[in-house]
């Protein structure tokens, strides 16, 4: 919300500079993003009128001016703009004048034509970032004035921040509120009295979305006139609050509008066909806007219509085939109140956002319709003349927004605020909100009034006392916090302790979106239900993550198009599945990596980094909780169908997932190197076993090596895990420390070397018991997996 100073003191004229008025809305909860001039440093420009004019003897597009600037002889000025003419008044730069950019106005020659001076536009000027023309003053403006002191330039522009819930202050009327409270000032509305009805044509209004819409203002104002000009004093106020002037009937509107915080629209009464209806619109209707783009309604969408087609879409922005023009004699002028919730997330589902949906999504005043539709029709018929019909009313008292009183207790305030406030001081604070308040023998009951949408419990009005007290007067008191020390079970591992590890191996951790983009979502995990938002911020973040690779991929291509050819990325977080028709959440550790599988270094050649090197870092993290786990070959979509493994856990419960990312998903989303990923449950993944002491044997470890021929398909794990499953007490550890494929073993089959460590914990093993334990094992292998000793 930007608004003029100037304009603002207008209403309430408190004794304090801009500095100290910005720094208390700041603290008041309307924090000021910033302080600007409203226009650029310039001097030695003056209201000029155009007294002469004739053709430059040596250029067709320049012309030759006599212009007035003083009640001295007039100057002679050249100028090439097309609008320049006799009695045209105009900002004129002296000799001597200095333009923003530090440009210096001096006598020149112009194709042998000397030149006492430049006729300025609003770009010369810095008052707009382009123009067509010579900026055009209003008949009367008093020649010889310094242009700043005549249009007020001397003010400054503050652009203040507010929050959803404050939409009473997106209003110059609202800041003045505010800034009247905080000062204990009384302060200045803006007056208006009903306009005078000179004709008795009315439109049919009929409002079928009562509920949507509980009231709806129409006015006819007809025989304006087409040509009339913006005043200048109102096009500069648009331009201090962001908006430039768009001719008379639709600046009239966007002045209320900032002025009173109500949106309004005007339609061309011409254009119209039958009735005025408000309804939600019918499936697949169509709307061509203002802005030019049309859109396909849908039963949700509520709209503006007449007899033959839809208008406006309620609340945003009107339709393009019953807009105001140059051409408009006859207006039908609306104002209404539409309800926050039927407004809300409208927009935005349309790629829009307009100030008439910013202020109806947050709240509009609900009795504030008659005094804004009989201002507008007032500055109408003041600027471009008319004459004014009835104003057609249709409202649902029942459904327009309740104002119920609330307790403020004495003694909740005093606790909440850690300061006894005297009762006098707080119906004070109170009142001046614009509250009514009875007296209760704890306290007070407070009735919020209709611009405060934001006032709905005890705590909100304990908020807006200690607001207007001050925060800063406020007592600084430590917390005291009584609280019993709860067991932490060793079962289960702290997941800062797992960032810790991945941090120790070269991840740097990720913090992404949980909406994504539905496109990436679809191609990664094209299997799972997804949950789509209602209300997306954008159609990049549409629906909610099933996995958090989505996040993690999009941040590592970021880094690949900026020359981090080395990314390792890890992320803790929820992903939200479907299950039996319920939403939940569960928590995940996810990472991804890709490059080399070092850092460039003269100590080790550079490689790419593989499948191992990442089920290394998967492992370490198990390592951690001393877990057994199992990585089993399976596929999964948006994995490499030859380089995937599910990971389960001792029980057979799936874990996680961990592979390279599928080539046609890598081409897809344009990487240009392999990824690796993996994605665990965080429940699973954090079980610790518990340590349990176990004596040290003071004898001898034996080591006894094997070659063992088995078929290709043989892994490794199994390998381990029918050795293991012989439980043989002396089996201390398995080494594999070899595979080979070639000369001697035959086709389709691989041999193993692994090293079996034995110990017994009450004596030496002797070399019969170690023989007999490697035929136990050997049995097992040759009975399991058909393994033979290598000769």
């Amino acid at each position: 919300m930007q608004i003029s100073e100037a304009w603002l003191r207008e209403y309430v004229n408190p004794a304090i500079n801009t500095e100290e008025l910005t720094a208390q809305l700041t603290m008041a909860g309307l924090e000021v993003d910033s302080v600007q001039p409203a226009a650029a440093v310039f001097s030695g420009v003056v209201v000029g009128e155009v007294l002469a004019m004739g053709q430059h003897p040596d250029a067709d597009r320049l012309r030759v001016c006599q212009v007035a600037v003083s009640a001295a002889e007039p100057l002679q000025i050249v100028c090439g703009a097309s609008n320049v003419r006799v009695g045209l008044k105009i900002p004129v730069a002296l000799c001597g004048a200095v333009l923003p950019g530090d440009f210096k106005i001096k006598k020149s020659k112009l194709r042998g034509v000397e030149s006492f001076g430049m006729l300025c536009s609003e770009k010369e000027l810095g008052l707009a970032a382009d123009a067509n023309g010579l900026m055009e003053l209003a008949v009367d403006a008093p020649v010889g004035v310094d242009i700043r002191e005549y249009l007020a330039l001397n003010d400054t522009l503050i652009e203040i921040d507010l929050t959803p819930n404050r939409a009473d202050c997106l209003s110059v009327e609202g800041i003045a509120r505010e800034v009247a409270v905080l000062n204990q000032m009384a302060w200045t509305a803006t007056s208006n009295e009903a306009v005078t009805i000179t004709h008795q044509d009315i439109l049919t209004v009929n409002v079928e979305a009562t509920t949507a819409c509980p009231r709806y203002l129409g006015r006819l104002i007809k025989d304006v006139n087409p040509n009339a000009e913006t005043p200048l004093w109102m096009q500069e106020r648009l331009r201090r609050s962001g908006l430039r002037s768009l001719g008379p009937l639709v600046d009239v509107t966007n002045y209320v509008l900032i002025e009173l915080g109500q949106p309004l629209h005007a339609f061309d009464a011409d254009k119209l066909n039958g009735a005025i209806t408000v309804r939600y619109a019918r499936t697949d209707e169509a709307l061509t806007l203002l802005n030019g783009q049309t859109i396909k309604l849908d039963s949700e969408a509520l709209i503006i219509a007449d007899d033959k087609q839809a208008l406006a879409l309620a609340g945003i922005m009107g339709g393009s085939d019953s807009a105001v023009s140059g051409d408009t004699r006859n207006v039908f002028l609306e104002c209404a109140f539409f309800a926050p919730q039927s407004i809300a997330g409208k927009a935005r589902r349309f790629g829009l956002h307009t100030d008439s949906s910013h202020r109806f999504e947050r709240g509009v005043d609900a009795t504030l319709q008659h005094r804004a539709i009989e201002r507008a029709s007032q500055l109408i018929i003041d600027i471009a003349g008319g004459n004014a019909g009835a104003i057609t009313e249709i409202t649902t008292d029942s459904a327009l927004p309740e104002r119920t009183a609330i307790l403020l207790r004495k003694e909740r305030a005093a606790k909440i605020l850690g300061v006894t406030l005297v009762d006098e001081e707080i119906v004070d604070i109170v009142q001046r909100l614009g509250m009514s308040v009875q007296t209760q023998s704890d306290g007070w009951l407070v009735t919020p009034p209709g611009f405060r949408f934001d006032i709905a419990i005890e705590a909100d009005l304990i908020e807006e006392i200690a607001r207007i007290y001050g925060y800063n007067k406020l007592p600084n008191n430590r917390l005291l916090m009584r609280s019993e020390l709860s067991p932490a079970t060793e079962a289960v591992m702290d997941i800062e302790r797992v960032k810790d590890l991945l941090v120790d191996r070269g991840y740097q951790e990720a913090i992404t979106y949980s909406f994504v983009d539905e496109h990436i979502q679809k191609i990664v995990a094209p299997v799972d239900e997804v949950i789509s938002l209602k209300n997306p911020i954008s159609s990049e973040m549409a629906v909610m993550r099933t996995t958090l690779w989505c996040g993690l991929l999009k941040v590592a291509l970021h880094n690949t198009n900026r020359q981090q050819n080395r990314v390792r990325l890890f992320e803790t977080g929820l992903r939200f599945v479907t299950k039996e028709g319920q939403i939940q959440q569960q928590k995940m550790l996810a990472g991804l990596a890709l490059g080399s599988a070092y850092n460039e270094q003269w100590g080790e050649k550079i490689r790419k980094i593989d499948f191992f090197d990442v089920k290394a870092d998967v492992e370490a993290m198990f390592g951690l909780t001393a877990c057994n786990v199992q990585f089993m070959s399976a596929n999964q979509t948006a994995l490499h169908p030859g380089q995937t493994a599910e990971i389960l856990s001792a029980t057979g419960e799936s874990i996680g997932w961990l592979g390279m990312l599928h080539p046609t998903l890598e081409k897809q989303l344009g990487f240009e190197t392999q990824v690796f990923l993996f994605e665990l449950d965080q429940n699973l993944l954090l079980n610790k076993s518990i340590p349990v002491f176990k004596p040290l044997s003071k004898y001898p470890l034996v080591r006894r090596d094997l070659a063992l021929i088995v078929k290709e398909g043989v892994t490794a794990e199994q390998l381990t895990a029918h050795i293991k499953s012989c439980n043989e007490p002396s089996l201390q550890d398995i080494v594999i420390f070899d595979i080979y494929r070639g000369k001697g073993v035959d086709e389709g089959y691989k041999s193993i070397a692994l090293g079996l460590v034995l110990q017994n914990n009450t004596q030496t093993l002797t070399d019969a018991e170690i023989d007999t334990v490697i035929n136990s094992l050997l049995n097992t292998l040759i009975e399991k997996i058909s393994a033979k000793l290598r000769d």
